[in-house]
């Protein structure tokens, strides 16, 4: 039996980010990490960018990019791990690692699901940070201590396999029951998918 699809246009999506940075701003992030692979964070963070832009500040906010892979095949995974374990396929480089530090750092996903590779992304890159705070003179670390927050388009309705830490912030631009999440950027024919789309809202 055909799963039932929640079917999000460009346009969807991009009221849904400009709704939710009003929210974001509050948090000020310096940087936005967005997950690439399996989660699609590259084109929500982009378009988040364009609504937190600060007249106040220099440039645009930087966008750096993570590769983990959650429920797609790669070459080398076995059957097991698809679906289970969270596979790294890029992170952030030796000459990149350190501008986390002292930031403000925004974690973009498309969809929190089972919140599985949320949970590897904000752990992993903590790590990172104390791994490079650990260089600095003791008191320095507080104050170059990374603040991570997390912002997703959609928000599952259902019990989670992990956990984010409760002192980060967590923005979501809506939550959404636990359906197939059909997204624009996966589509072959956009004008079907838009069509699907229209009907399925006057359904």
């Amino acid at each position: 039996m055909e799963p039932e699809h929640i079917r999000a246009t460009y346009e969807d999506i991009h009221k849904l980010i400009r709704s939710t940075a009003e929210k974001i701003k509050e948090f000020k992030p310096d940087i936005l990490i967005a997950i690439g692979a399996s989660g699609l964070g590259f084109f929500p963070a982009r378009v988040l960018r364009t609504f937190l832009k600060d007249t106040t500040r220099k440039g645009n906010i930087p966008i750096y990019a993570i590769g983990l892979s959650l429920y797609e095949s790669l070459p080398g995974m076995t059957a097991e791990q698809i679906g289970n374990e969270v596979i790294r396929t890029q992170w952030l480089g030796p000459e990149t690692a350190h501008v986390l530090l002292g930031k403000r750092a925004l974690i973009v996903d498309e969809v929190d699901d089972s919140r599985k590779t949320l949970h590897y992304a904000v752990s992993e890159l903590q790590k990172d940070v104390e791994r490079d705070l650990a260089s600095l003179p003791e008191s320095e670390r507080e104050a170059q201590r990374t603040k991570f927050a997390v912002f997703v388009v959609h928000n599952k309705l259902k019990p989670k396999l992990a956990e984010l830490p409760t002192d980060i912030p967590y923005f979501a631009g809506a939550d959404v029951e636990d359906l197939w999440l059909d997204y624009p950027w996966e589509a072959i024919d956009i004008d079907e998918h838009n069509r699907l789309a229209a009907e399925s809202k006057r359904a």
